[in-house]
C-alpha cells in the first residue's frame, strides 16, 4: 500500500469528516479536458475527431470509453486510441468511428467518458498529503444519420399529454431531445419530475402528476450541446 493511500484511509476512518479531509489533502483535480460539450459522429464523414487536453501540471494517462444507455446497448462506434500518455499541457487528437452494420434512421445517443489516471508517485508536503485525484469527463456521444438535416430546436415537436393523471411526453422525431428534469404545469403551477434529461426518438415518458387542471407545460430545453436556452411553454393534449 502506498504512503497516499494509508494517509487517506486514515484520514477516513478517523471520524475527521470530509471537511478536514478537504483542509489536510490537497487534491489534484484538472485531469482531461475535451474541446467540446458533446461527440457528434456524423454517418456521412463515418468518424468525427475530438482534442483532449492534459490541463494537469504531471505526465498523465488517458482513458477513453464509450458506454451505452440503458435504452440502446448495440454497438455503434468505437474509439481510437483508448489508452494514451499525455504530457502536461499537451494534447492528444481521439477519433471516434461509426461501425454501424445497417443506415442509421435516427440520432442514436451513447456516452464518451474521458479519464485522466495521474502517473508517478504523490509527494508529501510537510504534513499534507498531494492527492492523485482520477477526473473524469462524461458526455453525449450523438449518432448522426445522413442526409438528415440538423435541427436546432427539436424540443418545439414534443408532443405532451394528460390522461388518469400521467403526464406523457412523446418523441416522434428522429432527433434526441435533451431537457431539464423539472416541468411545470400550468395554469395550475405544479412541478413534476422528469426520470432523466433526454428524449429518444420514438420514446415516450409518462411521469404522475399532481391534482389539478393543466393545459401547458413549461420546461427548459437544452441544444444539442446541452447549452440552457429560455423556457419553452407547449401545449397539453387531454
Amino acid at each position: 500500500m502506498t504512503m497516499f493511500s494509508t494517509i487517506t484511509r486514515r484520514l477516513l476512518n478517523s471520524g475527521i469528516g470530509t471537511l478536514a479531509l478537504l483542509l489536510t489533502v490537497q487534491a489534484q483535480a484538472d485531469g482531461m479536458v475535451p474541446n467540446t460539450s458533446v461527440v457528434i459522429v456524423n454517418e456521412a464523414d463515418g468518424e468525427a475527431s475530438v482534442t483532449v487536453t492534459n490541463t494537469d501540471s504531471t505526465l498523465a494517462l488517458m482513458h477513453v470509453t464509450i458506454e451505452d444507455i440503458p435504452e440502446d446497448t448495440e454497438p455503434l462506434a468505437f474509439v481510437t486510441p483508448p489508452l494514451a500518455r499525455v504530457e502536461a499541457s499537451k494534447t492528444q487528437l481521439v477519433r471516434f468511428i461509426l461501425q454501424a452494420e445497417k443506415p442509421l434512421l435516427t440520432q442514436r445517443l451513447k456516452r464518451v467518458i474521458f479519464e485522466g489516471i495521474p502517473q508517478g508517485k504523490p509527494a508529501i508536503e510537510a504534513g499534507h498529503a498531494r492527492v492523485g485525484v482520477t477526473v473524469r469527463q462524461n458526455l453525449p456521444l450523438i449518432l448522426h444519420p445522413k442526409g438528415l438535416a440538423p435541427n436546432r430546436t427539436p424540443w418545439t415537436d414534443l408532443q405532451w399529454s394528460l390522461k388518469d393523471a400521467q403526464l406523457t411526453v412523446r418523441n416522434d422525431t428522429p432527433y434526441v431531445v435533451r431537457l431539464g428534469q423539472e416541468v411545470t404545469l400550468l395554469p395550475s403551477a405544479g412541478n413534476v419530475l422528469l426520470p432523466k434529461t433526454y428524449v429518444l426518438p420514438g420514446e415516450h415518458i409518462s411521469v404522475p402528476v399532481p391534482s389539478g387542471a393543466a393545459t401547458q407545460v413549461r420546461f427548459q430545453p437544452a441544444t444539442v450541446y446541452g447549452f440552457s436556452v429560455p423556457h419553452h411553454e407547449a401545449p397539453i393534449k387531454l
